[in-house]
């Protein structure tokens, strides 16, 4: 992925001495191990302590073109927490059998719109980061992480005000994917995506309001995880439109899914019920999407069919709705949330911004009125398939410095409907480009099994083949 004289850096040579002997592991960005359940094992062994994790992950931050993973990081700081961490006795059962929660010890990045206590925000401007300052307090996110005994390598890039979906950002420079110079991660969870990408985290926080996790991880061959609306708590984070934001994870692996599903999830969960039917959106609703997308669109289909799922296709031609009924209800929420600051943000957003300043009461009244509709036609959908499943982006790449003034109504086609109806959202990496799986709200526990059972399958078939 990057220069070969870089290569034994990269791959993290660490010799971890435990009280009983030396044991010597070797830790790659690229290994099997590199992954949640993997690093997570290692550390319950005792083969490597948070401390060394901690060491490999800041070595590798900021490895994009732009140097811009990050907003703000201080290597001291993520250090001392992970000292911390690591001098935390270990216990009995649990996950890994250490009494510590499945992310102890584990490098997590945090995306720059949630505060953490001492470090600025800026959403994604230098206006928002000058005026606030250090924040006083954890972000409820933060705070979790933090209980949960996480590493926080430091806060992500992200599109300005979250209010886009490219990675594009002309203050802070455009994110583009570490170890792919000219290509855009996606955004608005940029920096989240680049964060896993390049191995400073194994996993990362993000948000998506009308796609902000799922086309990154689509774009840049990851996991990404949006949560059911209304999971997690928005203290001490930046908003960008109420109605449709929601929280979530960007990873590697589709099994380790498993490990972050508490996390937005509430106390008390009913067992998870396992999915017997889904539906794929006819060919007609892909005239815009790159034929080997849609041959992956076609995989997954037949990946869950393998696992016992029935499929069926369906026609939505009345999604062609959901971009003019997201659109302005977004815009007139993210105005009065940054009502007085129009001028400070770039011309596209701010444009944005003044168009939903000027929506009245009556229209905005009417477009709430189509979003009830929209979702309850939604529900009616998914409770009829109970799994749906079309491609997070029509597109494999976006090109640095191409004319992205098209790109976002493109994209927004693909994953506004499922904005609309406030639903947990699985991207799976495949072959070309992701494709979500979408099903009821709060069914997210659901959801993520299913995805894992997508991982196990893939595994064993590669396994096979293999041999």
């Amino acid at each position: 992925m990057f220069a070969a004289e870089n290569e034994l850096s990269l791959c993290g040579l660490y010799l971890a001495i435990r009280s009983d002997r030396p044991r010597f592991r070797i830790l790659s960005m690229t290994s099997p191990e590199w992954t949640i359940r993997g690093l997570r094992t290692a550390l319950a062994s005792g083969s490597t302590t948070p401390a060394a994790l901690a060491k490999l992950a800041l070595s590798h931050a900021n490895r994009n073109a732009g140097r811009n993973t990050y907003l703000w990081r201080d290597p001291d700081w993520t250090t001392r927490q992970a000292a911390q961490t690591g001098a935390i006795p270990s216990g009995k059962g649990g996950e890994f059998d250490d009494g510590r929660s499945p992310l102890w010890g584990l490098p997590i990045s945090l995306k720059d719109c949630f505060d953490l206590a001492g470090a600025p925000t800026s959403c994604g401007v230098r206006f928002y980061r000058e005026l606030h300052g250090p924040a006083s307090n954890d972000s409820w996110i933060a705070e979790k992480l933090r209980a949960q005994e996480a590493i926080v390598t430091g806060k992500t890039h992200l599109h300005p005000l979250a209010y886009g979906i490219t990675g594009e950002n002309p203050e802070f420079g455009d994110c583009q994917q570490p170890g792919n110079p000219g290509l855009l991660t996606g955004g608005s969870s940029s920096g989240a995506a680049a964060s896993v990408l390049e191995g400073s985290a194994v996993a990362a926080i993000g948000t998506d309001t009308g796609g902000s996790i799922r086309v990154p991880a689509a774009l840049c061959g990851l996991v990404g995880y949006r949560a059911s609306i209304g999971r997690g708590d928005w203290r001490g984070a930046g908003h960008l439109a109420q109605s449709f934001d929601t929280m979530g994870w960007l990873y590697r692996d589709l099994e380790d899914g498993l490990l972050l599903a508490e996390f937005f999830a509430p106390d008390e969960q009913p067992p998870a019920p396992e999915f017997k039917r889904f539906a794929s959106v006819d060919e007609s609703f892909l005239h815009d999407c790159d034929p080997a997308i849609a041959s992956s669109l076609h995989a997954l289909a037949v990946e869950l069919e393998t696992l016992g799922l029935r499929g069926t296709k369906i026609k939505v031609d009345w999604w062609a709705e959901s971009f003019e009924i997201f659109a302005p209800i977004q815009a007139w929420e993210a105005a009065r949330i940054h009502a007085g600051h129009f001028h400070h943000f770039e011309a596209a957003i701010r444009e944005r911004l003044e168009w939903g300043a000027r929506i009245n009461d009556a229209e905005i009244t009417t477009l709430r009125e189509r979003h009830v509709a929209f979702r309850a036609r939604m529900d009616g959908l998914i409770a009829q398939n109970e799994v749906l499943i079309l491609p997070a982006s029509p597109v494999t790449s976006l090109q640095t410095g191409a004319d992205h003034s098209d790109t976002r109504r493109r994209l927004l086609r693909y994953t506004a409907p499922f904005s609309l109806a406030g639903v947990p959202v699985i991207t799976v990496p495949c072959t070309s480009g992701g494709m979500q799986i979408a099903a009821a709200r709060e069914s997210d526990g659901s959801l993520i099994a299913l995805s894992a059972r997508l991982g196990a399958n893939r595994k064993l078939t590669a396994s096979s083949q293999a041999t």
